[in-house]
């Protein structure tokens, strides 16, 4: 039978495949369907909502002690994640956010060191090396295409990859403690009491009556699936590995972001993404893998057999 660890990975790869297609399926939307901060505050409210009520089912009260290290998780793996992450997208290329967040698990090994006193053992070193050296090779390339990147967007999907890192290692000892769900419903509690303000006013003034079948059917997407599925896969995974590990597969990202972009440019006529897509990218791609692959196993496969 399959290991919790191995359900864990599996978990995890899930996760990043649903955010890789996101970064084309909410690009779609923004900024002509509806803006940025809209959408983070629907995301937020739609996914928070859907949490609640799982929350019925699961009686659990959280001490006081842990109410500031859940706001803090609120305000990084939630508010300023989101928040990053969607303006961010809005002003730059599915492909370059895709790339960019891969420095995720570099920023993840950093904290841990530090707050978690976790080891950096040589073969998660290499890892990060092998697998850091084909992000940064993909980005040099990023502007090989139509250049549809943006410097300010770069920085706020930078920001975002930061802010979730910290939060990958504030929220381990809450899973410790308490049921994933009893956490994700607080840290989305506080991260739409800190997004209100800033989202309201664009989502007021977005025109819903314009939408077409399409339209809802990504906006569902963008809610329920790298929202709400993606936060309950990665809370679970968090059980059974460590941060590091559950960064380090951001690096699935871009190259399902980068596939998703190659099927676009080769059957849709005139698509602003043809000419994104090169060998060399996809090359890349092997080597994130790679990476990806010395992080989770850490030198061994024994996660794929039950203890």
């Amino acid at each position: 039978m399959i290991s919790n660890k191995a359900k864990a990975h599996i978990a995890l790869l899930c996760v990043n495949m649903i955010y890789g297609a996101n970064y084309l399926i909410a690009k779609g939307l923004m900024p002509d369907k509806i803006g940025a901060s809209a959408l983070v505050f629907l995301r937020i409210s739609g996914a928070g909502l859907l949490f609640f009520i799982l929350k019925f089912f699961i009686k659990e009260r959280v001490i006081k002690e842990d109410i500031p290290r859940l706001l803090l998780c609120g305000l990084l793996g939630v508010a300023t994640n989101q928040f990053f992450s969607m303006n961010g997208l809005s002003l730059t290329s599915p492909v370059d956010a895709a790339i960019i967040v891969t420095a995720m698990p570099i920023f993840t090994v950093i904290i841990s060191y530090f707050i978690l006193k976790e080891p950096l053992t040589l073969t998660r070193i290499i890892g990060i090396c092998i697998g850091g050296s084909g992000a940064v090779l993909l980005i040099y390339l990023g502007n090989s295409g139509l250049g549809t990147g943006s410097l300010k967007g770069n920085i706020f999907v930078g920001i975002n990859a930061l802010a979730f890192a910290f939060y990958l290692v504030l929220v381990k000892p809450l899973m410790v403690k308490y049921k994933p769900i009893t956490v994700i419903v607080w840290t989305f509690f506080f991260g739409f009491i800190f997004m209100f303000p800033f989202c309201i006013s664009q989502l007021l003034d977005t025109d819903f009556g314009s939408y077409e079948t399409s339209n809802w059917i990504s906006l569902f997407y963008v809610i329920i699936g790298p929202t709400f599925l993606a936060y309950l896969l990665n809370v679970f995974a968090l059980q059974f590995v460590k941060p590091t590990v559950s960064s380090s597969y951001i690096y699935v990202q871009p190259a399902v972001a980068m596939l998703l972009v190659a099927g676009i440019a080769y059957f849709v006529v005139n698509s602003q993404y043809q000419g994104d897509i090169t060998v060399t990218k996809l090359l890349c791609c092997v080597l994130i893998f790679i990476g990806v692959y010395l992080i989770s196993s850490n030198g061994s496969v024994k996660w794929l057999r039950r203890k």
